[in-house]
């Protein structure tokens, strides 16, 4: 037997009637005589023809090499050093990124998912970001995966996320003032709610009360991580009838602002306030003095975060579905004992 049509055209030419005709006598067309029907029916059975069965195309997955990542920023060295290691991973895959940042709301904004949906994207990568429940919801109805990246709150067990050692970064910072007679420590935080910012504080306590000091909390700020807040958190600080002697940012920009209004008290660092930063990004060693910082590996968070991604989109399992990357304590010259 040959392919449809030579076999057609066969009971066409036994039948005396068109291609055509046959085919709509096969297909059950209304304008086709009963008495031809009835023809080509015999001749059908007569020749044993049996007509091909056409399969349903499956389903095909994007084969889109784009990934999305959703972050709170751009316009920060905090946010570059996340962006390399992300870039670098997804571009020796041969993927690409579509770039999302959400400012001050935590979650991406109306329109995101349809767009995300129909680019094709294979998954999401969210940087101090969250989703709503729909937009979970949605992605996982169609199987995108995602990976959090510092979390906004204590992430769900079953997402994958990275972070870094938070409270051991808050932890060794007001260790090493500590071990430079320091007493009076202040610490400014990021936003309250975020979990880095909850671990860093609980680090700071925690090394307080080993130490047999009593928690302040006029000592306590909150803020976000840029210059602005670490200056007028600091302002807000040597206004207390006994300022601190030392202040633990909770960035190396709010570092910056310290350093900013210290200044314009006439106070020097370190001589007369100590500062610690948190990230040693790549300015820290180039400040006036240089910054001691707790070095946080945003590069090799922002690739792991990517290779956990491409690892979900091959069907992957994860080892663990949360990584931690270790923080440590960079000691540079804004640090020195406390004056007597």
């Amino acid at each position: 037997m040959a392919d449809e049509r030579t076999t057609l055209a066969h009971i066409a030419e036994l039948a005396g009637v068109s291609v055509p005709t046959v085919s709509k006598a096969l297909n059950g067309h209304r304008d086709v005589s009963a008495r031809t029907r009835e023809q080509i029916e015999r001749i059908v059975v007569e020749q044993g023809y049996v007509r091909p069965v056409k399969t349903k195309p499956k389903p095909r997955r994007s084969t889109a090499a784009l990934l999305d990542l959703v972050i709170n920023e751009l316009d920060s060295s905090w946010a570059t050093e996340i962006l390399t290691g992300t870039e670098e991973v997804a571009r020796e895959h041969g993927m690409h990124l579509v770039l999302t940042a959400v400012h001050a709301d935590p979650t991406p904004g109306k329109g995101w998912l349809e767009s995300l949906a129909a680019r094709g994207s294979r998954g999401v990568i969210l940087v101090l970001s969250d989703l709503s429940t729909r937009q979970r919801t949605e992605l996982d109805r169609l199987s995108i995966p995602y990976v959090l990246v510092d979390a906004v709150g204590r992430p769900d067990p079953a997402v994958p996320s990275v972070g870094a050692t938070n409270w051991h970064g808050g932890y060794a910072a007001v260790q090493h003032l500590l071990s430079l007679g320091h007493k009076r420590i202040s610490v400014i935080g990021g936003p309250e709610q975020l979990l880095c910012t909850k671990a860093r504080v609980a680090g700071y306590r925690n090394a307080l009360e080993v130490a047999g000091l009593p928690y302040d909390p006029r000592l306590v700020r909150y803020g976000d991580f840029r210059h602005e807040q670490g200056y007028l958190q600091t302002k807000a600080l040597l206004e207390l009838s006994t300022p601190p002697t030392a202040v633990f940012a909770g960035s190396d920009l709010q570092a910056l602002g310290a350093y900013q209004a210290l200044h314009e008290h006439r106070l020097r660092v370190p001589d007369d306030v100590s500062v610690v930063g948190f990230d040693d990004l790549p300015f820290a060693p180039w400040t006036a003095p240089p910054l001691t910082t707790v070095r946080q590996p945003l590069r090799e968070m922002g690739a792991l975060a990517t290779r956990m991604l491409l690892s979900l989109i091959r069907g992957e399992k994860l080892a663990a579905p949360r990584a931690e990357l270790a923080t440590n304590l960079i000691v540079r010259g804004s640090t020195a004992p406390v004056r007597r």
